[in-house]
């Protein structure tokens, strides 16, 4: 079966992961600090926390921003339930924002008209996790400027995002959120295997994250209640968490980091193909922003007559042995958020997308041969 997304190991990953079997650490050693410098540099952040999944630095990047019982973080519905667990983690409630039609991310026009709704009525958010989806940047500068007017803290959900760049800068820099959180999962731009990581331009919200990633625990005398006892001494100054990466992990995160300009042009090449291959059919391929350039996680196209068309299709596309997805079940529709109060109709334009989408098969190593099968099935079933 040809998969929606699959990893790219080299020998030279193989190599950098066997190096550190055979160094002196396994964690917390030399090759952490050096992946997150490496996607410091990249991004152009101060400040890079390595962590074992993106759904933990999410959870830190909340608790540094400081969400707990009686907070509301509003994200969209069309994304991992990660986004919005997060929240949930530090005791806070969650909200949607609907999302813009075309570009499947969170509208900054739904944004604005439900700050304006909650600023009447209350429930105004602390925090918004602005999602990229697909690795289409949001409208970052628009929701920015309301995070300014309202007072609430951006975190950049770029797990489908790492080279992503929006007004040609990279997605990470921090012009316009406080944090930014990646994803290295194997079907995400690079891998690690697991792992994620948090960047962020501020040296206090870098040190939150660090204390909590390690169990709340520090050596640094100046957080301590009273002198050290000796070199073997520390401190639990806060509750934190076991969210460390390990050295192998860093290792191949920083070998694929070397290749993560010439995987976007390739999944580029991918997009382009499709775009041309599909301009013909009875389905709409995705919209791209003119002031961004995505990271091309996934391809997502949509079937417009809805959700029994689009079960037709995908059942057809497996049928072939093709390995399309669904990406996502809207985040208010899954049982523990509707136990919550979501219903059916909250959020129309995500709804509408989810009935309509199905994710292509999207990777740089996808072959011509393979490619050609996906468009030419999908010739056939949209005949």
């Amino acid at each position: 079966m040809i998969p929606y997304g699959r990893q790219d190991i080299t020998p030279a990953d193989i190599d950098a992961v066997v190096a550190v079997l055979e160094s002196d650490f396994l964690t917390q050693g030399p090759q952490v600090p050096l992946f997150e410098q490496t996607v410091a540099d990249y991004t152009g952040a101060a400040h890079a926390v390595a962590t074992n999944s993106a759904t933990s630095a999410l959870h830190l990047a909340c608790r540094a921003l400081g969400v707990g019982p009686g907070d509301i973080v509003w994200t969209t519905p069309i994304t991992f339930v990660a986004s919005a667990n997060c929240a949930r983690y530090c005791g806070a409630a969650v909200d949607f924002v609907d999302i813009d039609p075309e570009t499947f991310n969170l509208s900054a026009t739904e944004l604005e008209a439900k700050l304006k709704r909650a600023e009447i009525t209350g429930g105004m958010p602390k925090v918004v996790v602005a999602v990229h989806l697909c690795g289409q940047p949001c409208d970052l500068r628009a929701i920015h400027a309301l995070s300014k007017r309202y007072g609430f803290a951006v975190i950049e959900d770029a797990s489908h995002a790492i080279g992503a760049r929006y007004e040609g800068r990279p997605v990470g820099d921090g012009r316009y959120s406080d944090i930014t959180v990646f994803s290295f999962h194997p079907v995400k731009i690079v891998t690690s295997a697991e792992g994620g990581m948090a960047v962020t331009q501020n040296e206090q919200l870098a040190e939150a994250m660090r204390l909590l990633r390690s169990h709340g625990v520090t050596r640094d005398e100046a957080r301590m209640s009273r002198p050290g006892e000796g070199g073997w001494y520390y401190e639990q100054i806060d509750l934190g968490y076991n969210y460390r990466m390990t050295e192998l992990q860093a290792a191949l995160g920083i070998s694929q980091m070397q290749r993560l300009n010439d995987y976007l042009e390739q999944r580029h090449a991918v997009a382009h193909r499709y775009d041309k291959g599909l301009s013909t059919l009875a389905l709409c391929t995705p919209a791209r922003a003119e002031n961004s350039y995505s990271a091309l996680h996934l391809y997502v196209i949509r079937i417009p007559d809805g959700a029994v068309r689009r079960r037709t299709v995908f059942d057809g596309l497996r049928a072939a042995d093709i390995g399309v997805n669904v990406h996502y079940i809207p985040v208010h529709l899954q049982p523990y958020y509707r136990d919550l109060g979501f219903r059916e109709g909250d959020f129309p334009h995500a709804e509408n997308y989810y009935a309509q989408a199905i994710s292509l098969p999207m990777f740089p190593t996808l072959t011509h041969t393979d490619q050609n099968r996906v468009i030419d099935t999908l010739h056939t079933l949209l005949a």
